[in-house]
């Protein structure tokens, strides 16, 4: 553990507040519901009733449209990325003289920012999927993992069709990045952040197996982002028969 972070070793009683106090600062940036304010703000529309309910960019995208959901996923973002931008640039003024300290610290910000996105307590502990906020969270603890992370969601999510898809893997690619870029610190957020995500996506992982879950399309028309799965032989050919002869 870092020196300037071990109470045992002699930290000031201020500097350990200092920690707890970044954290909570975080938990509370993370957990502005934007999705939420945007749609009652802008659309008058709480995307909690619509669509899968959840009230990140994907279902802003079905719900608001493009703009709506870009406006959603970039504010989202913001929510990972300025805490921990600010704790790389000003760290050390908190008494974290060592790199090691100040990207701990980033660390445990981003992670703080993620859980009060997931489990926002403007919503009764309910919350995102924490896709976007993690992502801000790369892009200020490495901008080439953030990339990395883009790349990886947009190849897995254009070719298979799935967001949910394209999250998730982009996630465990990242945890990766983030271990070979930062090292074990990396490493501890990236597998903390996946664990969550996937938590988080677990009914996405669901339907996922059983072929259920709803396809992506950007570039639908009317600016929907979900192109939903054609109905089965079985309830098309069902539906023509309850329909009486024109």
């Amino acid at each position: 553990m870092p020196e300037s972070l071990a109470a045992n070793s002699g930290a000031p009683a201020w500097q350990i507040f200092a920690y707890i106090g970044e954290a909570v600062a975080a938990f509370a940036i993370g957990s502005i519901p934007f999705g939420v304010i945007i749609g009652r703000l802008f659309y008058r529309i709480d995307i909690r009733a619509s669509g899968s309910g959840n009230i990140g960019a994907a279902n802003a995208l079905r719900t608001f449209g493009r703009v709506g959901a870009l406006s959603v996923l970039v504010l989202d973002a913001l929510k990972g990325f300025v805490p921990v931008a600010l704790v790389m640039t000003f760290g050390a003024r908190w008494g974290a003289q060592a790199a090691a300290s100040v990207l701990l610290l980033a660390g445990i910000a981003g992670f703080a920012a993620l859980l009060g996105h997931c489990y926002s307590p403007w919503l009764r502990f309910r919350g995102g999927k924490g896709v976007a906020t993690h992502l801000g969270v790369l892009l200020a603890l490495s901008w080439p993992i953030g990339l990395l992370f883009i790349a990886t969601w947009a190849v897995a999510a254009l070719s298979s069709g799935y967001s949910s898809a394209g999250s998730l893997l982009a996630t465990l690619v990242s945890a990766v990045g983030l271990w070979l870029a930062l090292g074990p610190i990396g490493l501890v957020y990236g597998a903390a952040a996946a664990i969550i995500i996937f938590w988080r996506h677990r009914d996405n992982l669901a339907r996922l197996r059983t072929g259920s879950e709803h396809r992506m399309s950007l570039f639908a028309r009317g600016g929907s982002g979900i192109a939903r799965s054609p109905a089965s032989p079985e309830k098309t050919f069902q539906a023509h028969r309850r329909t009486p002869p024109a």
